[in-house]
């Protein structure tokens, strides 16, 4: 029985011995908690003002320093943060404004690609080729006939156009021969056009591997005035001009020939010296060019000239119920009647005044060629009676409708027009920095000094204060970023509650100068 009582009181003791260890270790706890918030904010101020690198703090709070040097320190102090802070916000307002150079380069290549290269001549059909079934279709176009009869008009402007083997007399590409066949036909409001080195049906696109003349593309046409058709009144394809139209343009855009092409005359023979550019923009807010890819169902890469014919497109299908033979599409064609009605006067409306309608973006990037013209006349007395000789035409013939076209680059190199953003983040995080170099002697590490005399604060104040008064809890509303750190903490030991307070919030530091550095 004395073995038995003695059990319970051995027990009674090594629990009051483990109950007084827990609370001499939870006193030594507290005074080692004491000792840790004995420092207050004006100790670590003075801290932070005896080590901190920015200039002049050391001064205006020194203990040995007079008040009148201590106060001129101190204001030097706050007019170069005012200057810091005027310089720093115009920084960051130009910042804000988007600004952006132009820059232009001279790049040297090898070879170049060849542009593509779309020629029409001034008159739509051909009066001999015409029959009594056209003449009442055709009346439309010369203002003669007002019969309605049903008749494609894609058939008969194929049919009744100029044909290229007819009009090409020859044709050279760097020295060699080429023939009609390196055309390919192709529909604009002039009617049956040919593009050379188009890069359709699979054909490789031409290179060049020299510039000057002889090196790109020669080709010497008869227009065939003889087959221009009579005018007797006046319409909107009422031609009065003599020669052929020339367009110069990339093969990833369509020929808009009858707005952005030039002329040619015949009796001469026409030098026209190329160089590409290549233009390239910067998309909003720093400019405002298109970068987006075309929304269209007949072009799917995105150009001024795209633009314009996909809307002219859609323009006369809403308000004509068909489209021009040049126009992409399989909706219905408009009949000659529908031309002259509808279709014409509402495209020159659209060209003309309707500028809302159609509003196409400069593409972000695009190629363009630059041009100079200069022409001889053809034939030259020498060579008249040659030229008729060999064509089997009259000298006259020669001087009216013999003309030499020849298109080169001006040497193997091509412009570069380049849009650049003239201020980035880097540029102000340098000026910034070297402005506070300037006026207050800081730099990213005293930014970090900073943060430490403003962690240190926090430490000792704020948590110090909630650690006192034992709230550990939060609402649930409470961001569980911040939450669950400090309620894992809560539940340790008391010394090791600022181990994961400091972990923490260097933690918290680190990731938000990252992020803004980044």
């Amino acid at each position: 029985e004395s073995n038995k009582n003695l059990q319970p009181a051995s027990h009674s003791c090594s629990v009051q011995k483990m109950k007084a260890k827990k609370r001499e270790e939870r006193r030594s706890s507290q005074q080692r908690l004491q000792m840790t918030l004995t420092h207050t904010v004006k100790d670590v101020t003075t801290a932070f003002v005896l080590r901190t690198k920015v200039h002049g703090l050391k001064h205006a709070f020194s203990p040995y320093k007079s008040k009148t040097q201590r106060l001129f320190w101190l204001l030097a102090i706050f007019v170069c943060l005012g200057l810091l802070f005027t310089w720093s916000r115009n920084r960051i307002l130009y910042l804000l404004s988007y600004p952006a150079v132009t820059k232009i380069y001279l790049v040297w290549s090898h070879n170049m690609t060849f542009p593509a290269i779309t020629f029409c001549n001034q008159n739509l059909l051909r009066v001999s080729s015409l029959t009594k079934a056209d003449l009442y279709h055709s009346g439309y176009w010369m203002d003669i006939m007002h019969l309605n009869h049903t008749f494609s008009t894609t058939e008969m402007i194929d049919r009744l156009g100029h044909q290229l083997e007819d009009m090409l007399l020859d044709c050279r590409f760097r020295g060699e021969n080429c023939t009609h066949k390196n055309f390919t036909p192709i529909y604009t409001r002039y009617g049956k056009c040919y593009t050379f080195n188009s890069g359709l049906d699979g054909n490789p696109l031409l290179t060049t591997l020299k510039g000057g003349t002889g090196n790109g593309l020669e080709i010497m046409l008869d227009i065939q005035q003889d087959e221009y058709l009579p005018v007797w009144g006046d319409t909107d394809e009422t031609s009065y001009e003599a020669g052929i139209k020339v367009q110069i343009h990339s093969q990833d855009e369509p020929p808009f020939i009858d707005q952005l092409g030039f002329g040619v005359a015949p009796g001469f023979q026409t030098f026209v010296s190329c160089q590409q550019q290549l233009l390239q923009y910067l998309p909003p807010p720093w400019g405002d060019c298109r970068s987006e890819p075309m929304d269209s169902e007949y072009f799917s890469t995105y150009s001024i000239t795209a633009c314009r014919i996909d809307c002219e497109t859609r323009y006369l299908l809403e308000n004509c119920n068909c489209r021009m033979v040049h126009m992409p599409g399989t909706s219905t064609v408009c009949t000659p009647e529908q031309y002259k009605d509808c279709a014409d006067p509402a495209l020159d409306f659209l060209v003309e005044k309707d500028n809302d309608y159609c509003v196409c973006e400069t593409p972000c990037n695009m190629t363009r060629y630059g041009k100079e013209l200069s022409m001889v006349k053809i034939p030259s007395k020498a060579s008249a009676k040659y030229l008729a000789k060999k064509f089997n035409k009259t000298e006259q013939y020669i001087a009216d409708n013999i003309l030499v076209l020849d298109i080169f680059f001006e040497a193997l190199n091509y412009e570069k027009i380049e849009q650049k953003k003239a201020y980035e983040v880097a540029g102000l995080l340098g000026d910034i920095g070297g402005q506070m170099g300037l006026f207050i002697g800081a730099s990213v590490l005293t930014i970090l000094e900073i943060f430490d005399y403003l962690y240190e604060v926090f430490k000792d104040k704020v948590l110090g204060y909630l650690l006192r008064k034992r709230r550990p809890q939060r609402s649930a509303s409470d961001n569980l970023v911040i939450v669950l750190p400090v309620l894992l903490c809560m539940h340790k030991k008391e010394e090791m509650f600022f181990v994961c307070v400091d972990v923490f919030i260097i933690s918290v530091v680190f990731f938000i100068v990252f992020g803004l550095f980044s």
